[in-house]
């Protein structure tokens, strides 16, 4: 637990440093081959965090589906532009209340164990994913489940798969789409502890070894004709030091890596041996204002962010602009809402930068200065390498808070022993950082975060009411420019009653090796099928 007294000027100190640090490490790397050099079958990936499971029901960050997306197939599959293509199913249809979606699989499906895949697979698919005696609490059950209203499954005969959700919901075939289909029998024969170590895919890679917190192994599987794979081995790296990433892909011993820090670019592009490839990413990085009465009754701070006028004049003390062009090393607009440009609304303008309208509108909601400065103590707790530079960004917020009397102690904390599961139960708090995961192609899948008031994504238990009115109102809207009106309707009451304090759609950065043809998605998806050697 740190209490930090942050200031920019130590972080451009720090700069230098490990832009030489870079160098050095990887010099010693490749002089003394600390690591093996990936051979012409073989392509390394490195990223900050080890998977905390490889059950694939339960898995809930991009670190783990990024694995895993290699291993599984899914119905459809939504790609970087937003369209929505065929996988394992070559065809659907749909009921005309839009509540029952009819999949037709390829022919001669297998899973990588060899056991014929078939609809009654996918039917258990989603069933497993849906039984509470297994306790799910992944993207499947937690998100898609929810968004989409999900109700069954029932496999037809041996090609066609049946889905029912509650209601129309326009972008349910996405949603569904995002669900990795695996075998009954390869599932049945294992108790959820082996499957979550020793997962038997769909897709174009099966699983190999897991040495945990150092690597994941993938080896091709021969005749999977959905999805080209050009490399015979992929390996996942865990590397938790953005550095000693810089450091091993300049050295040659990993081709790709995520999360360079902005201090280490010109080290990798002056390398000779890698570039950065920069991309405007999409997973909205906030600052939770947890709802929970439990928060409430626990600290003062916890009553106070309770008041949608505290909520407000909180998002004024905090500049924006600043953190991000000091430690993410980029300009960035803020954002104004949880869905991302070009399908937000664009009549919302970005919350300021006004300590002092902040404090104004702290002594209107009735918690002025006291005597010693304070208006009210509260905890913020945040991840520390999992997001870029979230440490550093959360110690800024806090130093914003603390100069406007609202004295913040930062708590950073192991992502994932520690802070995914007090996500994942809604316990992290009263204010806590947060990444999730968005998309371009459509605001109601941004939007789907919220699609409950204690739903799984809802991780402030956000209640509002008009909100929520309007969301199951959607089930009736057929025609698109009805359902954007409702869409900026519902952006203009988040905006007015804010869950999150507002921050930025975080910039990602990719180390490349020279070697590789490979192009990073705005969406953190790292799809490597169709890498090649140059």
């Amino acid at each position: 637990m740190v209490v930090v007294k942050f200031t920019f000027e130590r972080e451009n100190r720090m700069k230098h440093r490990s832009t030489l640090l870079v160098i050095i490490l990887s010099f010693l790397l490749a002089s003394f081959g600390f690591a093996q050099m990936p051979d012409e079958n073989t392509l390394v990936l490195a990223q900050s965090t080890d998977a905390s499971t490889l059950e694939v029901d339960q898995v809930g960050s991009r670190s783990e589906a990024n694995i895993l997306a290699h291993m599984f197939g899914t119905l459809f599959e939504i790609t970087e532009t937003g369209e929505i293509i065929p996988y394992l199913a070559d065809s659907y249809e749909v009921s005309e209340d839009g509540t029952e979606f009819t999949f037709k699989l390829h022919e001669g499906l297998t899973c990588a164990d060899g056991e014929p895949l078939t609809a009654e697979d996918a039917a258990y698919t989603f069933q497993r994913a849906a039984d509470p005696a297994n306790g799910f609490t992944g993207n499947t059950a937690g998100f898609v489940f929810d968004a989409a209203g999900y109700v069954s499954a029932e496999a037809i005969d041996d090609l066609n798969l049946k889905i029912k959700i509650k209601q129309y919901q326009s972008i349910a075939l996405g949603l569904l789409s995002e669900v990795y289909i695996h075998c009954k029998d390869s599932y049945e024969a294992m108790t959820l502890e082996q499957a979550a170590e020793n997962p038997v895919g769909s897709g174009p890679y099966k699983f190999v070894e897991w040495l945990k917190d150092d690597r994941i192994v993938l080896e091709r599987v021969e005749g999977f004709a959905l999805r080209d794979a050009s490399f015979q081995t992929l390996i996942w790296r865990v590397i938790p030091e953005a550095s000693t990433r810089a450091a091993e892909l300049i050295a040659g011993n990993v081709d790709i890596i995520a999360g360079v820090s902005p201090d280490q670019v010109d080290a990798i592009n002056s390398s000779g041996a890698a570039k950065v490839q920069a991309v405007a990413g999409t997973r909205r990085i906030y600052i939770g204002f947890n709802q929970r009465q439990k928060f409430a009754d626990e600290s003062e701070g916890g009553a106070a962010i309770q008041n949608r006028d505290v909520r407000v004049a909180l998002q004024y003390a905090v500049d924006v602009p600043t953190i991000c062009a000091t430690l993410l090393g980029t300009e960035c607009e803020r954002a104004t809402g949880l869905v991302n440009p070009p399908n937000d609304n664009p009549n919302l303008e970005p919350y300021a930068y006004d300590p002092e309208k902040a404090e104004a509108l702290l002594d209107a909601a009735g918690y002025p200065r006291g005597d010693d400065g304070i208006r009210f103590k509260i905890k913020l707790q945040s991840p520390n390498n999992r997001y870029l530079n979230d440490g550093n960004v959360a110690l800024a917020v806090g130093q914003y808070l603390t100069d406007i009397g609202v004295e913040t102690e930062v708590e950073l904390l192991d992502f994932r022993s520690v802070y995914i599961p007090l996500i994942n139960a809604h316990d992290a708090g009263p204010l806590f950082l947060l990444g999730s995961g968005g998309g371009t192609w459509n605001a109601l899948y941004d939007m789907a975060d919220i699609s409950e008031p204690t739903g799984a994504t809802n991780y402030t238990e956000w209640p509002n009411p008009e909100w929520f009115t309007r969301w199951n109102s959607l089930a009736d809207i057929r025609d698109p420019a009805e359902e954007r009106k409702v869409i900026n309707e519902m952006l203009e009451i988040f905006y007015n009653d804010p869950p999150w304090l507002l921050m930025y759609f975080q910039p990602d950065f990719y180390g490349v090796s020279d070697r590789v043809d490979w192009q990073a998605r705005r969406d953190e998806q790292v799809i490597v099928y169709n890498a090649k050697l140059k």
